[in-house]
């Protein structure tokens, strides 16, 4: 049995998208071994294949993507692997090494334009260091695959690749899991779910509840600018109002989707990696029939524009965002439509039909 090495930089409890091509690569035959991290308050996972986390001496970014990646490189030399598959350019470097001192296949699969993040912009120096090892390899590799058609062209043309198209797409669930069923007072859920890094919209959405009519904003998801919101929300006084969930393995987190009433999707285009952005939550909401309110970026507009399933939003005024959500909110004719729209839209983007351009990628190492 060919054995497949696939490595990420997070701690592997969320991330959806190396779970389904995991499970996909081990429904073909490959003997898969997922590698991350562990953090302080990662949650268990049991997997039907096989991971490892390292736990990782340092938490600070310049310092964790050093010792990570001597760690990564360490652990690829001295094991057996066939297939190496590298998930986004923090894992990159090593595994290209190893697929040259040992001569193995190596497949790249972008989920960002990692150098064009929001976290990278202004600060030169450690985006030029990224900027290098990118410009260094990617015109190298043979096989490589996206997100969005919008960052598969800008690869191609900057560095004459062939990047192909594959989606963060869910599966089509065949019945909920048995989770917490949210209950607020009665109020209405407006929710956000995913990373709270910069740029997701979060502050101004928070700015503009006291506006919203019998809702409330629920978080759920962890990340860096986290204590900004919390603090910002107690010194709003909304604490009723905004409630942090934390952290949802994502074999429950469709269950809680369901429970919603708005999704947020509000990223602005803080750099090419944002603009041409696919977030794995528009499929979330499409799959959980979640009406929409969302930021015009290049590729989420033109699914939005295609199925009517929400709002697509002029700007970040949280006066215009508050009477956007309460017309969303209460609008029932149009919440039908955008239902019905979402369950037709689901039939075609789902994973069943993603994963049939992975398996043709794959199929070349068996």
């Amino acid at each position: 049995m060919k054995r497949i090495i696939i490595s990420v930089t997070s701690d592997l409890c969320t991330d959806q998208r190396v779970h389904k091509t995991a499970i996909t690569l081990q429904e073909m035959g490959f003997d898969v071994l997922l590698l991350g991290r562990k953090l302080p308050d990662s949650l268990p996972i049991e997997r039907e294949y096989k991971t490892k986390r390292f736990h990782l001496i340092f938490k600070t970014e310049v310092w964790f993507y050093i010792e990570y990646n001597i760690r990564l490189f360490l652990f690829l030399l001295f094991k057996k692997v066939d297939v190496l598959l590298a998930n986004d350019l923090d894992t990159l470097l090593p595994n290209y090494l190893i697929s040259k001192l040992k001569r193995k296949p190596l497949v790249y699969d972008s989920h960002e334009m990692f150098c064009e993040g929001p976290e990278l912009q202004g600060r030169k120096f450690v985006q030029s260091v990224w900027r290098f090892i990118e410009k260094a390899i990617l015109p190298r590799l043979k096989h490589t695959y996206t997100v969005s058609r919008s960052i598969a062209d800008a690869y191609n043309k900057r560095y004459s690749a062939n990047f192909q198209l594959i989606r963060n797409i869910p599966k089509l669930e065949k019945e909920n899991r048995q989770v917490e069923q949210l209950n607020f007072d009665s109020k209405k859920i407006i929710l956000y779910q995913g990373v709270m890094n910069p740029g997701r919209g979060l502050e101004e959405t928070i700015a503009a509840m006291p506006f919203v009519e019998n809702a409330i904003l629920l978080i759920i998801g962890f990340g860096k600018v986290e204590g900004k919101l919390k603090e910002l929300v107690k010194k709003s006084g909304l604490e009723n109002r905004v409630i942090f969930y934390g952290k949802v393995p994502f074999e429950d987190l469709l269950s809680y989707t369901k429970q919603a009433d708005v999704g947020l999707l509000l990223e602005r285009p803080l750099g090419l990696s944002f603009t041409y952005a696919l977030p794995n939550k528009l499929f979330d909401y499409i799959h959980a029939g979640l009406p929409i309110i969302a930021s015009p970026l290049v590729e989420v507009k033109r699914i939005m524009d295609e199925n009517e399933m929400g709002v697509i939003i002029e700007n970040y005024n949280p006066k215009y965002l508050a009477d956007t959500l309460n017309e969303m909110l209460n609008n029932a004719e149009k919440r039908k439509v955008w239902k019905v729209n979402m369950a037709q839209a689901k039939q075609d983007l789902n994973w069943e039909n993603e994963q049939k351009k992975l398996i043709e990628i794959y199929s070349q190492f068996l």
